[in-house]
């Protein structure tokens, strides 16, 4: 298929825009992850406890309700796919400058909650645009490299995302005592005024100038042209199935270590610190594999990986909460580089925007289902690990869809567009 536009002028993945992108990386995870980091401090805050032995004594907020709240918040997310989707006609750097900007902004401002449902209201009107940042994020750095770097790019921004939540997690692990949950969001000021000073570095992606230019972008929001529907189907089918277990195993892991399994924030802040580290070394393993074994068989193997350790995770004791979270990061580390390679080179500059954006909707879909599965099993059982075992489990299923996606390892964008 001819697209009638010049070859790009890509570059490797040490360059100042995508260093400078990855702040706002860093800068998003900070923001989005404060709730799953706070999510005890908050159910403590607007909630009653109790000595008893159901989860709502021990958390302060039943388990359905946490579980309806972060849904509600997920769902908000829905609103990043016009967001996401709008960088494919206004740009992409202005599209994720607003985004970030916008979404910190409500964060500091969900600080002032008076009550748990406005904390939820709030917290969801910032998330959409914190969703789109690190979609746009992972887009841009894409478009910048090339096939040989694209995946050490898509690992430099993942791993800022991850830095972002991992400061939350340890900030609220040791200060959450005296700051509470309202400190930690009131904090998103620190990156969000810094974010005028990284902007200054980020520059348009060449491919997306090119398209510009010859005016072949998009005219309607999140319009996926036909050749490229059948793909779009089976990636927003895996960003659902991969949603189902990443949005439970996450949002409950912190509240399930402090308020049921009792850690410490010594050992949290350990289980945090400790993550860094082996989300790192996934990280670089994935980004290896990837540019070695394939990004669709390594991401499949992944999926998997991430879905046991979840299992794991929720099984019953503080050892197996501990190995269980950190082989999910470790996971989690080796799937991204491969997931995010894969998906950005499955389509054209003119709709990949777009298709984050589609990507963006799919996941809130599948993490809303699987946070209110997670919630009612655990509440009707009064296990985690029922829970997590029927949660998590049948959706490893979801990735035998990657046998129906060509492999893209050592192959640009625009040699695939025509298959």
């Amino acid at each position: 298929m001819s697209t009638g536009v010049s070859e790009p002028n890509i570059s490797g993945w040490r360059n100042r825009s995508v260093f400078a992108t990855s702040f706002f990386a860093l800068a998003a995870g900070f923001g989005q992850f404060g709730l799953v980091a706070a999510l005890g401090r908050v159910a403590h805050a607007f909630g009653v406890l109790h000595n008893g032995a159901t989860f709502a004594d021990q958390a302060g907020i039943s388990a359905t309700t946490i579980g309806i709240g972060l849904g509600i918040s997920r769902l908000a997310s829905l609103f990043g796919l016009p967001i996401a989707a709008s960088a494919d006609r206004f740009g992409r750097r202005p599209t994720l400058i607003w985004a970030a900007i916008s979404g910190l902004a409500l964060t500091v401002l969900a600080s002032t909650s008076p009550s748990f449902w406005w904390f939820v209201a709030i917290f969801a009107l910032g998330r959409p645009s914190l969703s789109a940042v690190i979609s746009l994020c992972i887009v841009m750095a894409s478009e910048t490299t090339s096939s040989t770097s694209r995946a050490s790019a898509v690992s430099l921004v993942a791993g800022s995302y991850a830095s972002g939540a991992g400061i939350a997690a340890s900030i609220n692990a040791q200060f959450g005592s005296v700051i509470g949950f309202r400190g930690l969001f009131a904090l998103c000021v620190i990156p969000l005024l810094c974010l005028p000073i990284a902007a200054r570095w980020i520059t348009e992606p060449e491919r997306f100038k090119l398209i510009k230019h010859s005016n072949n972008s998009s005219t309607i929001f999140g319009l996926i042209a036909f050749p490229y529907r059948t793909r779009l189907f089976i990636i927003v089918l895996l960003a659902f199935g991969v949603s189902i277990i990443t949005g439970p195993a996450n949002s409950f892991v912190f509240l399930y270590a402090e308020n049921v399994r009792h850690l410490s924030g010594t050992a949290v802040t350990f289980m945090v610190v400790t993550a860094g580290v082996v989300g790192l070394g996934g990280l670089l393993l994935g980004r290896w594999l990837a540019d070695h074994v394939g990004r669709r068989p390594v991401t499949g193997l992944a999926i998997a990986a991430v879905a046991v350790a979840g299992i794991v995770t929720y099984s019953g004791s503080p050892k197996l909460l501990i190995i269980g979270y950190l082989s999910g990061v470790g996971a989690g580390g080796i799937f991204t580089p491969a997931a995010g390679a894969l998906v950005n080179e499955l389509f054209p500059t003119t709709v990949r925007a777009s298709t984050a954006g589609w990507q963006i909707a799919a996941g809130v879909l599948g993490a809303t289902l699987g946070l209110v599965c997670f919630g009612l099993l655990a509440q009707e059982s009064a296990s985690f690990g029922v829970a997590a075992d029927f949660t998590f489990g049948p959706a490893i299923l979801f990735a035998f869809l990657l046998f129906c996606l060509p492999e893209t390892m050592g192959i640009e964008p625009e040699e695939l567009w025509s298959t």
